[in-house]
């Protein structure tokens, strides 16, 4: 791409073909240069079993090279049309109470069904030998947000799969050790006897919830990889990417192994409307992103430029709102972004889902917006392939959030995404620019790590921990870390397990709170969800409960170990605890914020490449002043020294060093 991508979903087949050459002149006058097309165009392509009708799509997508428009062409293997699936019923997916989904929305297939897979990886092939020259073409897009309705399937040939997904990893022996079988009976004799976690009377295994949680993912992997190859085969040179889900939603893909396997990583955020604070959780997921993509630019492939259709309140943005969305993930390392959709459907179920022209048409607010931000991204071109540094990482555990959302806990009270979000919450109010990375990934780079939950932790990757902190790093950690292995096994010898030598700390007994319960801290903070009954094994203890069940016992700790420090927050600590805490943390680890005239709910974000890139977001309806010195692009005013950045405002200024 020559500059930012900017543009949408395309879905022409929707619409009458006379209206394709409004849609390409309005996309140039909004400044679109990038589309995905065929995402859910299976039906409209193969009409029946080998029977592929191009002749439309080939209209489209000339008429789009025509405009200057690049594409990203889906497989269009998203949603399975109803001549497969009625020829093929086998191959819907069922459920764990053993009813098996019908058609009429999408997703409709099994992960490991090959009837799927065999009629998916040939419309692939055929989509590609025919579009291979094709001048619009730039990258494919395979599927589309995976499991995102159905992350598992429970069917016999699901049953079969996971077997012989057991036993490339365990013997008999081991599998009955690591989901400690001894309990309730259930020791396996013959592989025969395994089948996947089902409704039972009770809890189920929980060794075996976690290892059907990695199959899952797994199998959906690999659907997406035997597609990716035939298009690999038959089109090397054009990059392929599949869009993950934003950090809430990605509830069952294990991002860190999927991003390994695209040429390029690509993601979809919405925003809850109903969220104070979304836009630092659009700035987290943006981050996490940046971390599945190693540093390097990534692309947003879905966002919203009003309203959705799937919330409880489907609230529209405010005027401003969508651009400074689109700004800030920009700021954070998108090298484009992209909406859901181009035309907002008359028709289906996402009817009432914004798009970049909506049903009132282009004298609307909406469209405004969407042809100024096109205006602005060709005047920061410059900033395409430019990274952002960061001090600061957070380690984030796919395999612990799913053996922490399990049932027959402690407490139900506890979300791991929650958590995640608690500590990134108070990095970015406190001015500092955060890293993503996963367990057992170099440290070496960071000044601070903050470790939430890491629950089901390997011992390597504990070890690496240790080793970050005992050569000089600082760590924050927070409870419900180290408490078991990579079987959800739970550690012997007090929590937190695989950490109590570095943190200095041990607990004998977990004491979570009741609903709505509160408990004072010596510091002037709070705790809710969780207490613990911890003792200090050569840790400073900073505070202390007050009350609850727990009156004078350490809440939050420090401990110096080797060359480093590591701090553990012991209970469910307030925001404003929590960000005392942070602060202590950064300014112990040499950590300062980019901008001290910063306040609360505006961003500052630098991306470096051939120049410096400052980014600042006023989130609030306040105008806000930084420090900074050089041209603001978006106006062409050259500024020194100081810069106001108005309510609800972008400015992204070409720094002079």
């Amino acid at each position: 791409m020559p500059g930012l991508g900017w543009g949408a979903d395309y879905n022409p087949e929707q619409w009458p073909e006379h209206v394709w050459a409004e849609d390409v002149e309005l996309m140039r006058r909004a400044g679109v240069n990038l589309v995905s097309v065929g995402i859910f165009s299976w039906a409209r392509i193969e009409v029946s079993k080998g029977e592929y009708r191009f002749d439309w799509l080939d209209r489209v997508m000339d008429l789009l090279h025509a405009g200057g428009i690049r594409v990203d062409l889906a497989t269009a293997t998203a949603a399975p049309p109803p001549w497969l699936t009625a020829q093929y019923p086998e191959m819907l997916p069922v459920r764990a109470d053993g009813v098996r989904f019908s058609h009429g929305s999408r997703q409709a297939y099994c992960p490991t069904s090959p009837i799927y897979r065999d009629r998916a990886t040939a419309l692939a092939g055929e989509m590609a030998a025919h579009y291979r020259d094709h001048p619009a073409l730039a990258a494919w897009h395979v599927g589309n947000e995976y499991g995102c309705h159905i992350p598992k399937c429970y069917c016999d040939t699901c049953a079969a799969s996971f077997r012989e997904w057991l036993r490339a990893r365990y013997t008999l022996d081991e599998l009955n050790d690591a989901w400690s079988t001894a309990f309730w009976s259930q020791g396996y004799t013959d592989w025969a006897q395994i089948l996947p976690p089902r409704v039972t009377p009770t809890f189920s295994n929980p060794g075996q919830l976690l290892d059907f949680d990695r199959f899952a993912d797994d199998a959906l992997l690999e659907l997406f990889k035997a597609e990716r190859d035939v298009l690999r085969m038959i089109t090397p040179e054009v990059p392929i990417t599949t869009n993950f889900m934003s950090y809430w939603s990605s509830d069952d893909m294990d991002c860190w192994k999927w991003a390994r396997e695209v040429d390029f990583v690509s993601t979809d955020h919405y925003t809850r409307q109903d969220w104070p604070r979304r836009h630092i959780d659009l700035a987290m997921a943006a981050d996490m992103t940046r971390g599945f993509a190693g540093g390097r630019p990534w692309l947003l492939m879905e966002h919203s430029t009003s309203a959705v259709n799937w919330q409880p309140r489907n609230i529209a943005k405010q005027p401003g709102e969508m651009r400074r969305h689109s700004f800030a993930h920009v700021a954070h390392g998108a090298d484009g972004t992209l909406f859901f959709q181009w035309r907002q459907s008359r028709g289906g179920s996402e009817r009432y889902h914004s798009a970049m022209v909506p049903h009132a048409g282009t004298e609307t607010k909406v469209y405004r917006e969407v042809c100024q931000v096109g205006d602005e991204y060709k005047r920061i071109a410059g900033v395409v392939g430019s990274t952002v540094d960061a001090d600061v990482a957070v380690i984030y555990d796919y395999e612990s959030r799913f053996a922490l959302r399990q049932p027959a806990h402690p407490t139900s009270a506890f979300e791991y995404q929650q958590c995640v979000f608690d500590c990134y919450q108070a990095l970015w109010q406190a001015g500092v620019m955060v890293d993503f990375v996963a367990p057992g990934q170099d440290l070496s780079k960071y000044k601070l790590v903050v470790v939430p939950a890491l629950y089901a932790v390997r011992d390597a990757h504990a070890q690496l921990v240790a080793d970050y902190v005992a050569g000089g790093g600082h760590v924050l950690m927070t409870y419900l870390s180290g408490v078991a292995d990579e079987h959800s096994r739970v550690r012997l010898g007090g929590y937190p397990g695989a950490f109590r030598d570095v943190l200095g700390v041990w607990t004998e007994e977990f004491y979570p709170l009741h609903e709505g319960e509160t408990v004072a801290l010596d510091d002037g903070s709070a705790a809710t969800v969780w207490t613990e009954h911890l003792h200090a094994r050569g840790a400073s203890v900073i505070a202390s409960y007050l009350d609850g069940p727990l009156p004078g016992v350490p809440a939050v700790t420090r401990n110096e170990f080797g060359d480093g420090v590591a701090w553990y927050v012991a209970c469910g600590l307030d925001e404003s605890g929590f960000a005392r805490t942070a602060e202590s943390a950064l300014a112990e680890a040499g950590i300062t914020p980019m901008n001290s005239v910063v306040k609360s709910g505006v961003e500052l974000v630098r991306r470096r490449g051939d120049v410096s890139w400052l980014f600042a977001v006023n989130h609030t309806d306040t105008d806000a002043e930084i420090a900074a010195s050089g041209v603001e692009v978006l106006s062409g005013e050259r500024v020194s020294g100081r810069l106001t950045v108005r309510a609800g405002d972008v400015v992204v200024l070409r720094e002079e060093v």
